[in-house]
């Protein structure tokens, strides 16, 4: 009954977070791979020339977010998110609409920023400044948004394709962004702005204080970070967008992979769900060293699977660490750096982030061109999941005291 008082009690607010988390998928690469094949098609791309172009693009989108996403310490979300979804939509236009391939970076730095940059950074931030005891189970409410989307879009699209261009596929994308625009207008019409909120709902972080950006960057505990900043969306990313070249290898039907992704989502969900839980239970120290293991076990998986079906364990893992990182990482800058300043610290963690998701395409592209197969790539990239686990555990307890300073 609690729950469903939270629930209840909040749901314009969470609502508004699950709409721009779903929102973000027409920037999010899950989306975007399955054009893989007609882009590269339309305009004579081989795979280290596309992973190139999408490594550039979405690069250039992560420079921006560090001033972007600091944008929302100061404006509403009712605003600064209509705005971006306004530009969501033209960048789903611009995609229609290309006739250059001298011009699809600048397509795919608009839709990485305003898709998978702000859209997504924009709901986290939100929630994690909106909720504090309830932050855990706030930002996997809004999650489910995002995993909504991964589930039912790539199966939609897909099939749609088999009766319209991919281009129109594009123009139902925007769309669909508009349709959100006057639905999250009306539920944040009693949004405050971020700094009254933070008044009231501050939450100290190490040291019993609120960091600013440039200290954070002196802290040694952000570098043991970095790597487990890039290493999920360098990697998740890669496997999505290559999803076309892993099913030509496995000698399986795209559709065949593509149905298994509503298990990888289901498992996303419950992890998520109940990262939540623990969360605001035991906090996110705890469960940082540990919830990336599962990354590394799904990659020696994938390798290995000789059938779609034999790939189903791979994807439930897969599911498992994508889903804790959907709130993780947001409830522990809160956690560790404090609220006050967690639109800027966000922006930057999410600059990175963007960043890994444009190392993981282009490198894999790369090797694929340079004959290193995916599946050899795969087992290198579960040993990077091991080490980054260890960076953690290292990286977590070297500022065990200052956890435990109070304001």
């Amino acid at each position: 009954m609690r729950q469903l008082d939270f629930l209840r009690l909040n749901a314009p607010f969470l609502t508004a977070g699950f709409l721009m988390m779903f929102g973000s998928a027409f920037g999010q690469t899950f989306f975007i791979s399955l054009f893989a094949g007609e882009i590269r098609a339309e305009y004579g791309l081989s795979h280290a020339a596309w992973g190139g172009i999408y490594a550039l693009g979405t690069t250039a989108s992560a420079v921006v977010m560090i001033w972007a996403g600091s944008l929302t310490d100061i404006f509403r979300v009712r605003a600064i998110g209509a705005v971006t979804l306004i530009l969501l939509a033209a960048s789903c236009l611009f995609m229609a609409w290309n006739v250059s391939a001298a011009l699809l970076p600048l397509v795919i730095f608009a839709l990485r920023l305003s898709g998978q940059g702000m859209m997504s950074h924009i709901g986290a931030v939100a929630m994690a400044r909106w909720f504090v005891r309830a932050r855990g189970r706030a930002l996997a409410v809004a999650s489910l948004g995002f995993s909504v989307a991964e589930a039912v879009l790539p199966i939609i699209f897909v099939a749609l394709m088999v009766l319209f261009d991919w281009r129109t596929l594009w123009v139902v994308a925007a769309g669909i962004s508009l349709l959100f625009l006057p639905v999250l207008w009306r539920l944040l019409r009693l949004e405050r702005t971020p700094s009254a909120v933070a008044a009231e709902t501050e939450s100290f972080g190490l040291g019993g204080r609120h960091w600013r950006r440039g200290e954070v960057l002196r802290n040694r505990l952000f570098w043991f970070l970095v790597p487990a900043l890039l290493a999920p969306p360098a990697f998740n990313t890669a496997f999505f967008f290559q999803q076309v070249q892993f099913s030509e290898i496995k000698g399986w039907a795209h559709i065949e992979l593509v149905a298994f992704f509503p298990f990888y989502t289901a498992s996303a969900i419950g992890a998520m769900v109940l990262s939540g839980f623990l969360i605001d239970k035991f906090g996110t120290a705890r469960i940082m060293p540990v919830y990336q293991l599962p990354f590394a076990i799904a990659f020696v998986l994938f390798s290995f699977a000789e059938t779609p079906w034999q790939a189903l364990p791979a994807f439930v893992c897969l599911g498992i660490s994508s889903g804790v990182n959907a709130t993780l990482p947001s409830a522990f800058w809160a956690e560790f750096y404090g609220t006050r300043y967690l639109g800027s610290i966000k922006a930057m963690a999410s600059a990175i982030m963007v960043l890994g998701s444009a190392i993981g395409p282009g490198v894999t592209g790369f090797l694929i061109t340079a004959g290193i197969g995916l599946e050899t790539q795969m087992l290198g990239i579960s040993a990077v999941f091991v080490i980054v686990s260890v960076l953690l555990t290292v990286g977590i307890a070297s500022v065990a005291p200052l956890r435990t300073a109070t304001p």
